[in-house]
């Protein structure tokens, strides 16, 4: 080989180690279980990642009632439960469940539009008429593992989100009138 050619090559070479060991962007979901959110709303709640991945076991259509986590860095940091019923939930009865469905600290109910949504320091849970062939309401529990029971400081982000997810969550479901 000659000279020129060894030469052009060494240095694609350093090119491509070059940019192969730069730091992975990070950015948080624009999509979260089905449905797209505003970045701005989704950063307020959870750390920028290189690593994102779901485990979605909802299906709209079917209409059964699932979770779906949002890991980041392989550590479970949101999770959502999709949930279809005949008849409305006692909200409180399940933010105050001993359990790790639905349970949400320090719950309040807070106002909304055409739904009761129910808002937490770790999460809430937000509920709307939908007809569906499974159910006459539809129900969805977010939780947030990484924020500590003390922590007052997220319950207005917490609420924002859900202001915006769960209407536009709702959009997805095909529900009838």
């Amino acid at each position: 080989m000659n000279r020129r050619l060894c030469g052009a090559l060494s240095l694609a070479v350093l090119a491509t180690l070059g940019t192969s060991c730069s730091p992975a962007r990070e950015y948080v979901p624009e999509k979260i279980c089905g449905t797209h959110v505003d970045p701005s709303l989704t950063r307020s709640l959870l750390a920028p990642s290189s690593k994102w991945d779901e485990y979605d076991r909802v299906s709209r259509s079917e209409g059964v009632t699932a979770p779906c986590l949002v890991l980041s860095q392989r550590q479970v940091v949101m999770r959502l439960r999709f949930s279809w019923d005949s008849g409305a939930a006692d909200l409180m009865h399940l933010a105050s469940d001993t359990g790790d469905v639905s349970r949400v600290s320090s719950p309040r109910y807070v106002t909304a539009n055409s739904y009761t949504m129910l808002g937490g320091t770790d999460g809430a849970i937000s509920q709307a008429p939908c007809k569906t062939k499974t159910g006459n309401y539809f129900t969805l529990t977010l939780q947030l593992p990484q924020i500590k029971l003390a922590d007052q400081t997220h319950r207005n982000d917490i609420e924002k989100f859900m202001r915006v997810y769960f209407p536009a969550t709702v959009g997805t479901l095909g529900c009838r009138r």
